[in-house]
């Protein structure tokens, strides 16, 4: 009689749990919002100024739980042929191989490696990003936004602005010294939708 009471007291407490556990697991899953996901950066133009261009997110999920950073990963590619500085001369001219390559190397991809988390909204992402086929590491500090429901409930929404700092040089990026700042100051703005679907480990890249 005791067993019995204690294996049925063992099934309700898994019947408890299991709902549970399928919450948090299913908490994980995002993917980007590329029409409000965007990339800033700025370089100096010979001194004078820091021109600002944009660029676009093609795609990429997220791994994050609010509550537990523990297990955070992401991945995103990035589209340089997205690429505008306000004038579509520049845009070109930018893109040409002995800049950004846009041609043959168009996608920038950014795979993450692990989460340093400082407070409740703010930490660095440690990971790997390759441009014109080079790979460095990079860490991004940002802070984590909110999450909650638009305001028509139509979907879960997790926000993060980041920032980082590149050296050009690293990616192969060398030409016109005389007038392109070596240091790029980079700023992400990133939103990504709850999505059962998306994918939560790293691709195969090159």
């Amino acid at each position: 009689m005791f067993r019995l009471r204690s294996n049925r007291w063992l099934w309700c407490l898994a019947a408890t749990l299991l709902p549970l556990a399928t919450v948090h697991a299913a908490e994980a899953g995002w993917r980007y919002d590329t029409v409000h996901s965007q990339i800033l950066f700025s370089i100096s133009h010979n001194g004078y100024s820091r021109p600002f261009g944009r660029l676009h997110i093609a795609g990429g999920w997220l791994r994050f739980d609010p509550d537990d950073w523990s297990d955070a990963a992401t991945e995103l590619d990035i589209d340089m042929q997205s690429l505008d500085m306000g004038d579509a001369g520049w845009n070109k001219a930018v893109c040409k191989p002995a800049l950004l390559d846009c041609a043959r190397h168009r996608y920038a991809h950014f795979v993450s490696t692990g989460v340093t988390r400082t407070d409740d909204r703010h930490g660095v992402l440690h990971g790997r990003l390759t441009v014109r086929g080079a790979t460095r590491p990079l860490d991004l500090s940002f802070t984590f936004n909110r999450a909650a429901r638009t305001i028509y409930e139509l979907h879960k929404v997790v926000g993060f602005s980041a920032t980082a700092t590149l050296d050009r040089d690293d990616f192969g990026i060398t030409a016109n010294r005389d007038s392109i700042g070596q240091n790029v100051s980079v700023w992400l703005e990133l939103e990504a939708v709850r999505d059962d679907h998306a994918p939560t480990t790293p691709k195969e890249h090159p």
